[in-house]
């Protein structure tokens, strides 16, 4: 179906593979229209509940957007590129399914703001992040400048992204941008064990936890709170939250059924 990404569901699972080895899984503009395409398709798709994103090979996630495209921008076109990139970004960040980023090698420029755009993020020992683009003369576009700072806080961001300087997946975990870190002969099955943790809860409320956490640097305390308690109601009328108290209260492992 796609010639730059692989695509496979599994036990309620998707897996995404960003496949051009060969160029680092560098995102062109093939490879982002692929992207978006398989994310509606998965956001359409009742049965699919959480998503892992990954590159293949063992060099790299991906090691950043095309440069010889990028060459070719200019103050009209940078604008378009990057807010269709935001668009890609933003539907994984609020796709209201869990996405992992299953970080292998190489996460630089846009591979790290795809990073940072999915809901977790395992990275293996070998791997390197880092926003770069102020060494091609200009920032970042896919949504770095604001995940990344919020993430990890202004004075880390201001540091990594004035500099352009690559971290280890170390540092990542130390600065709070990764969950884990594990060896790379692990990172796939690390990344399918908390997929399947994730697809075995309610996904009513999964989806209704996403929401209510992304809005938590949206807006202020008060608004958040009220988004908080209008979609605990939310929750509080499906058929997972009757059976998800009434376990409980049997001594019982309850049955989801996502209504």
């Amino acid at each position: 179906m796609y010639q730059n990404i692989l695509f496979e569901v599994e036990d309620h699972i998707a897996i995404v593979t960003i496949n051009r080895p060969e160029k680092l899984n560098a995102l062109n503009a093939q490879t982002m229209l692929e992207l978006r395409d398989v994310f509606v398709k998965i956001k359409n798709d009742d049965e699919i509940y959480a998503v892992i994103v990954t590159g293949a090979g063992e060099k790299a996630f991906v090691a950043g957007a095309d440069i010889s495209e990028l060459n070719k921008l200019d103050a009209v076109s940078g604008r378009e590129f990057a807010e269709r990139g935001q668009e890609i970004f933003n539907l994984i960040e609020n796709l209201g399914k869990p996405v992992i980023a299953a970080v292998n090698g190489y996460a630089l420029g846009g591979g790290s703001e795809l990073a940072w755009a999915c809901h977790f993020r395992i990275a293996s020992e070998n791997a390197v992040f880092g926003q770069p683009e102020i060494d091609l003369g200009i920032i970042p576009g896919y949504g770095g400048t604001q995940r990344l700072t919020r993430l990890v806080g202004k004075t880390r961001a201001m540091e990594l992204i004035l500099t352009g300087r690559r971290f280890t997946a170390k540092e990542a975990y130390e600065m709070g941008a990764v969950n884990k870190v594990v060896p790379q002969s692990e990172l796939l099955k690390e990344a399918k064990e908390l997929a399947k943790t994730l697809a075995s809860k309610p996904q009513i409320a999964i989806r209704m936890a996403i929401k209510a956490v992304n809005m938590a640097y949206e807006t202020n305390l008060s608004d958040g709170l009220h988004l908080e308690a209008t979609l605990f109601g939310i929750c509080c009328g499906t058929e997972d939250f009757k059976e998800g108290t009434s376990a409980f209260l049997e001594k019982r492992k309850p049955v989801f059924k996502n209504k």
